[in-house]
């Protein structure tokens, strides 16, 4: 458990986040000037709306400090190649999804080492770990900004060995991410066991509601349908690899998962299950 925790845990967000520089071109980011309405929109959901319902959430549900603060930190991560993929299942707008996944990827950098630091010491308060924003930001920049800059790079200079590796470095990462949940879980099975319920209904909730909210909030918006779709998608699905990550950072945990990982860890599970009927219904439209 010790190797997934200090090697595996890491090196999992690093390849996914490859991963993602891989599937990127300058243009999606250059796409933000030719589409700053429905970028706006999608940026303010995940930026902005996502961790204030998660907030209220937690708070509703009445959740455990320590589980009320790794729900947030999942609130504060974006959105990943998950969403990009799950937009193109749905038949959405996948070069938007693309081009918000990649700019709010890189913005995490600044704003969920603060926001998380803020997290931690408000529901732990004189218990909460010391944590070192400066020291968070530097290791999101090298097991995230780094590796997405580093697929984008390889991706301009060399398309057709990018296009070979693609599937197996997101194949590689799917693996580790599966045997990481696993861990976590196992690792913290009596805090799981016993604040499941709670715990997988207020994540339930909060992928539900986010999801809506990103519908009505693009159709209010006069979106397209395609655009609304990818709204609501990556307002609702969060890359759960880097809040198990973010919770081992802050805690600092080397012998064990902290249990600040576990409401990302279950809703690694969780939000499968609750998106595919979102995705089988604007598939059919």
């Amino acid at each position: 458990m010790d190797f997934l925790i200090n090697v595996g845990l890491p090196l999992s967000l690093a390849i996914i986040m490859l991963s993602l520089g891989i599937g990127l071109e300058i243009a999606d980011f250059r796409r933000v000037l030719t589409r700053k309405y429905a970028f706006a929109i999608g940026a303010f959901c995940q930026v902005v709306l996502l961790p204030v319902v998660a907030f209220a959430i937690a708070y509703l549900f009445g959740l455990p400090p320590e589980i009320a603060a790794g729900f947030m930190l999942l609130s504060f991560c974006p959105g990943g190649v998950t969403s990009n993929i799950l937009s193109k299942l749905a038949k959405g707008d996948v070069a938007l999804s693309v081009t918000l996944t990649a700019i709010i990827s890189l913005l995490s950098i600044l704003t969920v080492p603060i926001l998380a630091a803020w997290s931690v010491g408000h529901f732990l308060g004189e218990q909460a770990p010391d944590v070192s924003i400066a020291g968070l930001a530097l290791a999101m920049f090298l097991i995230t900004t780094l590796p997405v800059a580093i697929g984008v790079t390889i991706r301009s200079f060399a398309r057709s060995f990018a296009l070979r590796i693609d599937k197996g470095l997101s194949t590689l990462a799917t693996t580790l991410f599966v045997l990481i949940v696993i861990a976590a879980l196992a690792g913290n099975w009596t805090v799981f066991a016993e604040n499941l319920g709670t715990m997988g209904a207020s994540l339930v909730a909060l992928n539900v509601m986010l999801l809506l909210l990103g519908l009505g909030l693009g159709r209010g918006a006069g979106l397209s349908w395609q655009e609304t779709k990818t709204i609501s998608i990556e307002t609702g699905i969060q890359n759960s690899t880097l809040g198990i990550t973010m919770a081992g950072l802050i805690t600092g945990t080397a012998t064990g998962f902290s249990v600040l990982a576990l409401p990302s860890a279950v809703y690694g599970i969780t939000m499968y299950a609750v998106s595919i009927p979102f995705i089988l219904w604007y598939r059919s439209r």
